[in-house]
């Protein structure tokens, strides 16, 4: 089963042991969400981040099929909030996002999901950090910014 760590400071740390585990956290982060929030998710290449944010857009209520937007930035998806997802693995630097006008989108009204982070002023945000642990199946997701009943 899950085991969930509350530490005083306000940071989550989750066990998840299979996708299972990762959609109910997706649900728990989804029942929170109310738009204009910016999700930092952070972690090695296969770590989950893109299979995190599946989850999640299933629970904000999207039916479009969620895949990773490596060449094109920023994917956006419609569903109970709007959920825009950037992949910024392959931007140089942060003034190729702001030349594409991407940084309009962290002040919207839907929810933001950033892997590998390249902007720099950020509005407040929720961090998320992935990574595997030795057995290679189990992940521990870290997370500050949000207050979750888990």
């Amino acid at each position: 089963m899950d085991e969930t760590v509350i530490n005083k400071k306000g940071i989550i740390k989750y066990i998840s042991h299979s996708l299972e585990d990762t959609a109910f956290l997706a649900e728990k982060i989804a029942d929170n969400l109310k738009g204009g929030e910016v999700i930092l998710l952070n972690g090695e290449l296969g770590a989950g981040k893109t299979a995190f944010t599946k989850c999640l857009a299933k629970c904000l209520g999207i039916e479009e099929v969620v895949t990773s937007p490596t060449f094109t930035f920023m994917k956006e998806y419609k569903g109970r909030l709007t959920l825009y997802h950037f992949d910024m693995y392959r931007v140089i630097d942060a003034d190729e996002l702001y030349e594409l006008g991407l940084n309009e989108y962290l002040f919207m009204n839907g929810v933001c999901v950033i892997e590998w982070n390249k902007f720099g002023d950020l509005p407040e945000h929720i961090r998320i950090d992935i990574s595997t642990l030795d057995n290679g199946n189990d992940r521990v997701f870290v997370i500050k910014g949000l207050e979750l009943d888990i």
